[in-house]
Order: structure tokens, then sequence, then C-alpha cells
């Protein structure tokens, strides 16, 4: 079940709600929202339910063993962070291992097909980070564990994200209330990233994979599937932060922010301060500073932050594109740490650092690295004409979809602040959100492209 669907939108948000606020206290709350929670998850993944769940008890056993045994807090944690990245790399690695094995040697050996369970990037993360809290403070231990199911397995991000830190969050598993204003605010903003993914990122995703399955030659054609990519992997994701920030807020929840405008970075450090922010503090927080972060000199930092981009990237995906793609970004940073790029109007660094976006996503798009380097030589040498792929362009670049891009450039710079501090009337901001709601069951109803890009993450 993915929030962009009538089965969500119309059946099981509104019943959950409404039974959420029935409840009389807080125990009755989060039992509900477990068993939706779980139900939410099972409705996709019948089977792997048992594997979350599973994963969750034994994070839970870990904690407490951390908590209650100071001489070998080490050893459990060990434990802990072996048994959540055995996870990861049996289920979504595991495959890329063995086909890189079968490449280097002689004979021939069968590459288990083994499903990746939706979403387990995120709640391993998530429990991972619950474990290194209580090691770091015992006094963050969760003797119940209903609560700490209900902090893993919490339908609004457990499939898409944000990367919720358990410290951030632990207080608000005991304590919260809900108001009408949080409600309203809540619909507003789940409403606001509902467009971004209907409206904006599927019809992006629409032209951008119609290319992908073409043999892209002419430089426009290449030009136009990346920067149509960049939009569409933007407005997806943050259209589903978005929608679980707003969900979070309905049932008293507090998410931190998500993406910060990032396309308006002017080096790839500060976009990287602004994308996926709660990934990318995940990293520096749980990765970064443990293996030293910038206090043992200037070579070991460089390294670090490889190491950081390099997990980052292979995070992303199964493929050998991703991790290319998360050591590209590094290379960047360290060159901009080390003062070798030379662009210092503001200009100027943010035409390089979009140029290295662009090219980034490049990489992470290509379904292998032959045809990244494909992409790239038509971008940057196909400046010539080709009647097929003319033809294709002329059929997607339709009306609507130009427009969409067009939109998608200015929302992703900081317009909705500007309006913000220009108009004051709320009632606009809750009309608007009513008459883009009613867009989004349309565009629901037509049946249109509708691709759920987490599959590949």
């Amino acid at each position: 079940m993915v929030f962009s669907s009538v089965i969500f939108l119309f059946f099981f948000l509104p019943a959950v709600y409404i039974m959420y606020c029935l409840c009389s206290d807080i125990r009755m709350k989060n039992a509900l929202l477990i068993m939706a929670s779980l139900f939410f998850y099972a409705f996709g993944e019948p089977v792997y339910v048992i594997l979350m769940t599973g994963s969750i008890l034994t994070n839970y056993a870990m904690a407490r063993l951390i908590a209650s045994y100071q001489k070998r807090t080490r050893i459990f944690l060990c434990m802990a962070v072996v048994f959540n990245l055995g996870l990861l790399v049996f289920f979504k690695y595991a495959a890329l291992i063995i086909q890189t094995i079968r490449g280097l040697s002689v004979g021939q050996s069968s590459c288990p097909e083994i499903a990746l369970p939706i979403g387990i990037s995120f709640y391993t993360f998530q429990a991972l980070s619950y474990c290194v809290d209580v090691y770091r403070d015992r006094g963050l231990v969760q003797k119940n564990v209903w609560k700490l199911m209900l902090y893993i397995s919490f339908f609004p991000q457990l499939i898409a994200g944000p990367i919720v830190k358990y410290h951030d969050i632990e207080k608000q598993l005991s304590d919260r209330a809900v108001t009408i204003g949080d409600t309203a605010v809540g619909i507003r903003r789940f409403i606001c990233g509902l467009g971004k993914k209907l409206l904006i990122a599927n019809s992006m995703a629409y032209i951008v994979d119609t290319l992908y399955t073409t043999q892209i030659n002419m430089a426009l054609t290449a030009w136009v599937s990346a920067v149509c990519y960049i939009f569409q992997i933007y407005f997806d994701f943050s259209g589903y932060s978005d929608m679980a920030i707003g969900l979070g807020r309905m049932f008293g929840f507090t998410f931190q922010e998500n993406f910060q405008y990032p396309y308006v970075s002017t080096g790839i450090r500060e976009f990287w301060r602004r994308w996926h922010i709660s990934l990318s503090t995940w990293f520096k927080e749980y990765l970064y500073i443990p293996l030293g972060g910038n206090r043992k000199g200037k070579v070991r930092t460089t390294l670090n932050k490889l190491v950081v981009f390099m997990a980052t990237g292979i995070w992303h995906g199964a493929d050998w594109t991703f991790l290319l793609w998360g050591l590209f970004h590094g290379l960047f940073i360290t060159l901009e740490d080390h003062g070798l790029v030379p662009f210092k109007n503001r200009i100027s660094a943010h035409i390089y650092t979009m140029f290295v976006i662009i090219c980034g996503f490049v990489i992470f798009r290509a379904d292998t690295i032959g045809q990244a380097v494909h992409i790239f030589g038509a971008m940057f040498t196909g400046f010539h004409m080709e009647v097929v792929e003319m033809m294709i362009l002329a059929k997607l670049l339709t009306p609507w979809n130009v427009a969409c891009a067009i939109v998608a450039a200015v929302l992703s710079t900081p317009v909705s602040c500007w309006l913000k501090q220009t108009i004051k009337n709320e009632a606009v901001y809750y009309t608007a959100s009513l008459v883009l709601l009613a867009v989004c069951i349309m565009e629901l109803a037509s049946g249109s492209y509708n691709p759920f890009i987490y599959f590949r993450f």
C-alpha cells in the first residue's frame, strides 16, 4: 500500500484516523497505530511482516542487554550491528555479491532470486540507531516493547522514510496530543506532498522511463531525460517526506524536515545539507563521527568522508551504479574541502553544482554503468538529429508535461517561503489545498502513470 493510492486515501487513512480519535488513552492509541502499521505493511508484504517483527524483537532484546550489562556493552552492540547489517546484506546485496563473484570466477553458479522487502533500508537503520542511542545513553532504553514496535513500524515513515532517529521521537511515544490545528496543518502538508508526487514526479517519471527504454543518441534527448530525472527524484522523495511529516502531525508526532530546497545549493557540501537530511545526518551521527570525523587529520578526514559516501551510495541499492554515484559525490566534496573548486561567484558556483548533480543522477538512474557512459556520450557528443528520437520527444513533451517541468523548476526554489511572507491569510492556503486535492483525485481516477520509486531502494 502506498500513500498515493485510492485504498490508502479513501479507506485506510480515514478509518485509522477516526478510530485513533476515539481512543481514550495513549496505550490504546499506540496499540491501534501498531495494528494499523502492521496491516499497512502486510498489505504489500504479507510474508516479510514477520521479518520486520522479528527484527524489532531482536533489537529490543539487544538494547536491553546493552543497557543491563556494563562490561559487555560493546559485545552486544557489535551483535546488534552484525544482525542489522546482516539483514541488509542478505536481502539487499547477496545477489550483487554472488554476481560479482561469478564474474570473477571461471565456473558458473546459480544466482538466488531474493525478493527485497519494502522499506528494509529504512526500518533497519532506525532499529540500528536505537541500539546505538541506548549504548550511548542507557537511560534511553525502551522497556515497553510495544513502544519500540510503534517507533520502528509506524506506517507514515515505514517504507519511504524519512529515517527517524530514536532520540528525536522517544518522548512522543509516551506523551503526545492531537489538536484540530495540528490535524489541519498535517492534512495540508500531506496534500502538498501528494501533489508533488502525483502531478510532478509522475509526469517526469513517464518521460524519463520512456526515454531510458529507448536508445538515447542525441544530446537533446539525453539532457531532457537527465533534467527530468532530477525533478522526478526530488519531487518523489520530498513529496513522500511531506506526506509522512503531514501524517505524523495528524497523529501527534513531529518529524524532522528531510529536504530544504537542495537545488539552490552552491556546492555539493551544501547540497548534502539540504538533500535527504535524515539520511545524511544518520550517516554523520552513526558512521562519520565514530570513524573519527575530522578529528584525526586531513587525510583521515578525507578517507572518512569517502567511506561515508560509499556507504550512502550502496544504501540506495544493490548495484555498482549506486556505489559509483556515492563516490562521485564524495570526490567533489573532497575537491571542495581542499579548495580545488574555483567557482567563487554565486551564479557560477550554482551552475557548477547543478552540473555535478545532474551528471551524478545520470549514474544513479542508469541500469548499468555502461548505460550511464553511453548517456554521457550522448550528452556531450550527440549534437545531431535523429528522426525517431525527435518523434519520441515530440510525443512526450506535451503542454502538460512541459508545464509540470516549469512548475517543478519554480517549486525547487524557496518560492513557497516568499509566498508565506507575502500572503498571511491562512484561508488562501487551505482553499488552495482543497483545489490541489481535487486535482490529485482526478489524476488518480484517470489511472495515470504512478510508479513506486522505492522498489529500487
